[in-house]
């Protein structure tokens, strides 16, 4: 009988890392439900410890899902463990995953502690949190770049404390992978109590292998957890695809003979929602989920597909989910079928007012454009008009004019705390006139680092999904705005990333 690797999905915790990426509490609800319907085994909610707010997403998340392990990070401190201990109450099946540095580097630069004060601060964290919760996970950040002695000793120790998984992370992404799996594996054989945990790896995308890096792990090092993002979301380079993971195991049996809990048919699901969620697009020709990875452009590609599937497609496309790009919905249909499509895209809105409220929307929509596809109705649940009532900014109409030799005008009416207010302004063109418009009468002085359209769908007809990012004060935020209208779509977008620069919730940084 085959070993099952564990899918330990940390999109909410480390993909929120990446610059801007950072999620409501309903945000990260809507998309741990959807982790839960692709079955993953383990999702890391947050780190508790890092802000009220974590806190309040991570206890969301523990009293809502039922089917996975839910996890909260902590450094290892008691205050920290305490405070991700209180946060997973609720939960069906808890974990706590506590961390400390390991490499020299770390020790002497970060830490400012010697090796055996963090040997010590290791094992009464584990000690401390084995108290609160059965299920312990130990990680020794920038593991690969540590002493393996001094890594012996640390994780025999925390082992013997009652540690239940042990990650190795590649905390600055600079293993190769096998270098890194003979790591794993040499760690495996001279730690004596080793067989006493599951071993887990956590690889970042620096050097473009972190996929390769983490089957590596898997394969020659023994590991039997895997920690993944959704499209590979996270600081810097990003981290190990979890869809390029899970099918590759799923692909490749015949190599890895391992199970997996994972129904890969929402895999397309579950990326849709994280990169409309978060404004991160999906590069066209990214495996599995890229808007290219099944099409074949090359007449002998294409011929040998219609008279034989396998001869250039090693996997299919609706096997991942892709099937469910369709038309689901038009202006004729009711309320409870846009309730139903909501359930099955694994959206729950908290209150009738809420439904209300997107239906109206939606219908809004349908009489703009003939066809809804289920990116149409993400987009349209992601607007915070809908799912949030106590955004400082929000959209009310534009107005905007510009024809070939002249400079572009607009006018705009949004609304400040509820009351409603108008800016004007001209621009280089309509959409730099209408966010100039809105700036000259919030006067942020938030500086814009990033401005993307992408559509929605394959038509003129689409939806325009505006990303927009801005910079103040040494905060990054980003705002997603979608609308078959691209001025106002960018409009949305730059309001929703003011809102996100209103909340003051401070952030303490966890591990890399």
């Amino acid at each position: 009988m085959a070993d099952k690797l564990i899918i330990f999905d940390t999109t909410l915790r480390d993909g929120e890392q990446s610059p801007g990426a950072s999620m409501t509490k309903d945000e990260k609800l809507r998309i741990a439900r959807q982790l839960e319907r692709l079955k993953v085994d383990v999702i890391e909610a947050g780190f508790a410890a890092s802000s009220n707010g974590d806190f309040e997403a991570v206890q969301a998340i523990a009293n809502a899902i039922k089917d996975s392990t839910i996890c909260s990070l902590s450094r290892a401190n008691d205050r920290d463990i305490s405070r991700a201990a209180e946060a997973l109450k609720g939960a069906n099946s808890a974990r706590i995953h506590t961390f400390i540095a390991t490499s020299a580097l770390h020790m002497e630069k970060k830490l400012r502690m010697t090796p055996e004060q963090v040997l010590e601060q290791a094992k009464q964290s584990v000690r401390f949190a084995r108290n609160l919760v059965a299920d312990i996970e130990f990680s020794p950040e920038d593991g690969y770049r540590s002493d393996p002695d001094f890594l012996c000793r640390v994780l025999e120790a925390v082992i013997a404390e009652g540690a239940t998984t042990i990650n190795v992370p590649d905390t600055v992404g600079y293993a190769i992978p096998e270098l890194y799996g003979n790591f794993i594996k040499t760690l495996r054989e001279r730690i004596p109590n080793s067989d006493k945990a599951i071993w887990s790896v956590h690889c970042h995308n620096d050097l473009g292998m972190a996929v390769a890096n983490s089957l590596a792990g898997v394969k020659i090092g023994g590991a039997r957890q895997v920690e993944c993002t959704i499209n590979g979301l996270g600081e810097r380079a990003g981290n190990c695809s979890l869809e390029e993971v899970v099918m590759a195991i799923k692909t490749r049996r015949d190599y890895f003979d391992l199970d997996l809990g994972i129904d890969a048919k929402h895999i397309v699901a579950a990326s849709r929602m994280v990169s409309q969620t978060t404004g991160f697009v999906v590069q066209p020709n990214k495996a599995v989920v890229g808007a290219n990875a099944f099409a074949h452009a090359s007449g002998i590609h294409q011929d040998g597909v219609l008279k034989a599937r396998d001869t250039y497609e090693i996997m299919r496309a609706e096997d991942v989910g892709w099937s469910a790009n369709k038309i689901v919905l038009g202006k004729l249909s009711g309320r409870n079928a846009f309730k139903q499509r909501l359930q099955e895209l694994g959206v729950q809105l908290d209150s009738e007012t809420e439904i209300n409220l997107a239906f109206a929307r939606f219908k809004e929509l349908a009489d703009r454009k003939s066809e809804i596809f289920d990116e149409d109705i993400l987009a349209l649940v992601s607007d915070e008009s809908v799912t949030s009532e106590n955004e400082q900014y929000g959209f009310v109409s534009l107005a905007q004019h510009s024809e070939t030799g002249e400079r572009p005008q607009a006018t705009i009416v949004f609304t400040v705390d509820g009351r409603e207010v108008q800016g004007k302004s001209d621009g280089n063109g309509p959409v730099d006139a209408s966010l100039k418009a809105i700036e000259s009468h919030v006067k942020s002085g938030a500086e814009m680092v990033l401005y993307s359209v992408n559509a929605i769908s394959g038509s003129t007809e689409s939806q325009g999904e505006v990303t927009v990012r801005l910079q103040n004060s040494g905060r990054v935020v980003n705002g997603v705005g979608a609308d078959p209208d691209i001025v106002v779509a960018s409009a949305k977008a730059y309001l929703s990333a003011l809102n996100k620069l209103q909340s003051k919730a401070d952030r303490v940084a966890a591990q890399g």
